[in-house]
């Protein structure tokens, strides 16, 4: 193909040598001519591992060349990769005024180009940055309208600087956000050599997905250190407890636990984090991520009561209340939690689990649901229908397989709340809603 690159920095660098590499012609387009003639001296602008001979030999093959000119580059190319830093402002927020120059370059050409023209933005940007700038900038600058003359997608690079090249030989996926379906096919031929899996979605899922991933790592890094701060307090090797840790690749580094939802509860999460925090207090040792967890869960809690309450609905059935499928133990279960709030607020209540039966608990678990809700015998339903009988909200509340099809069970002005994902309906259904969906 003939791409052109925008910004020469570390990903667009990375990327024209691996593309010239791929055996395309790529032109690099940036203002700093200084970076713009090392390119074309078969030189990188960047200290990057296999960087250097990657660009010499594509200059020597003639698959690479720079220009300051927008122009000559997107007359020359039919896709085009925006790769111009996006720094922080002193507030924080996301200094987008080189996307936007670069888009209004890239526009005015468009304007004067007949050709079909793919505009893919790999700049790491909030969500909603691609619709509130990039296409109005595209667009004011080009007179065309995103799907007439050119396209437009979001591709976000996975690149770690030090290992950039190896990164973008070896992504750990391949994400294309589109506009309409088909956009991005111009980018599943670019990548069709890369052995990743290949995410199409929506732009802006493909815009929040880059961030996720990054906070993810900061969250690692923070909660490793926090965990280490604790064990040498205590005299313990915290690089042997974390090496243990990650030797888990079935519950700790996996996607369990890892699916927005519900609050956590049960009789070890909740009392664990609070035994170990009280522990790191006792020690002096701050832990302001491991101690913000359960502030957070409790949040996570007072959203569902707040959003049934919004609802106007004054009968509710709680389907599920358990603090997780396939158990009685309602210990510290955040659906009790919501449950007790909500027949506080005076709602009529009514609630269903097939694997609580009152007359089999016993012990910590009997007199835990006892005092949270003592006259929960009165309440509680025998079946699924009688919920979907009486109630105006349905509320699920944990992962049951039988709850699945319920979106299709309800009767026209019921509503349906979501707290797990499990009866996500497969059409659109004004009567359904999800917690975090």
């Amino acid at each position: 193909m003939r791409i052109s690159v925008f910004g020469l920095g570390y990903v667009g660098t990375v990327s024209v040598g691996c593309l010239a590499g791929d055996g395309h012609r790529v032109i690099g387009v940036d203002p700093n001519v200084t970076k713009v003639s090392m390119i074309n001296g078969g030189q990188s602008p960047i200290i990057e591992d296999e960087i250097d001979e990657l660009v010499a030999n594509g200059v020597s093959a003639a698959l690479v060349s720079a220009t300051s000119d927008a122009n000559e580059a997107i007359a020359a190319t039919e896709v085009s990769l925006v790769c111009v830093g996006t720094p922080s402002l002193p507030n924080g927020s996301l200094n987008l005024e080189y996307v936007e120059n670069v888009c209004r370059q890239i526009g005015a050409a468009l304007g004067e180009k007949s050709e079909a023209h793919t505009v893919v933005i790999r700049s790491t940007m909030l969500p909603g940055s691609m619709q509130d700038v990039v296409i109005p900038a595209l667009e004011a600058a080009s007179g065309k309208l995103a799907g007439e003359g050119f396209v437009v997608v979001n591709n976000p690079e996975f690149l770690r600087e030090g290992t950039a090249v190896f990164d973008y030989r070896n992504p750990p996926k391949t994400v294309i956000g589109e506009l309409r379906p088909g956009d991005g096919d111009k980018l599943v031929q670019l990548y069709a050599g890369i052995d990743a899996p290949m995410i199409r979605t929506s732009i802006e899922t493909a815009e929040m997905v880059k961030y996720v991933d990054n906070i993810w790592h900061a969250l690692k890094v923070g909660f490793a250190n926090e965990v280490g701060n604790i064990a040498k307090a205590l005299g313990i090797d915290g690089q042997d407890v974390m090496k243990i840790f990650c030797a888990d690749e079935k519950l700790n580094l996996s996607p369990y636990y890892l699916r927005p939802g519900f609050a956590f509860g049960g009789s070890c999460l909740p009392k664990d984090l609070r035994a170990m925090t009280y522990k790191a207090n006792r020690l002096d040792v701050d832990t302001p991520i491991l101690n913000s967890i359960l502030p957070s869960n409790t949040l996570q809690v007072e959203r569902a009561v707040n959003r049934v309450l919004e609802s106007g609905k004054r009968k509710i059935g709680v389907l599920g209340f358990s603090f997780k499928d396939g158990t009685d133990d309602l210990r510290e279960s955040p659906v009790v939690e919501m449950i007790e709030r909500l027949l506080g607020k005076g709602l009529d209540v009514r609630i269903y689990d097939k694997h609580v039966n009152l007359a089999r608990l016993v012990g910590a678990n009997r007199d835990y649901i006892l005092n949270a809700i003592p006259h929960i015998a009165r309440i509680m339903q025998k079946d699924v229908d009688s919920i979907l009988d009486t109630s105006e909200l349905v509320v699920i509340g944990n992962g049951s397989a039988e709850f699945s099809g319920i979106s299709d069970r309800l009767r026209p002005g019921q509503m349906l709340f979501d707290l797990v994902g499990v009866a996500k309906p497969t059409s659109s259904t004004p009567a359904y809603d999800g917690i975090c969906w």
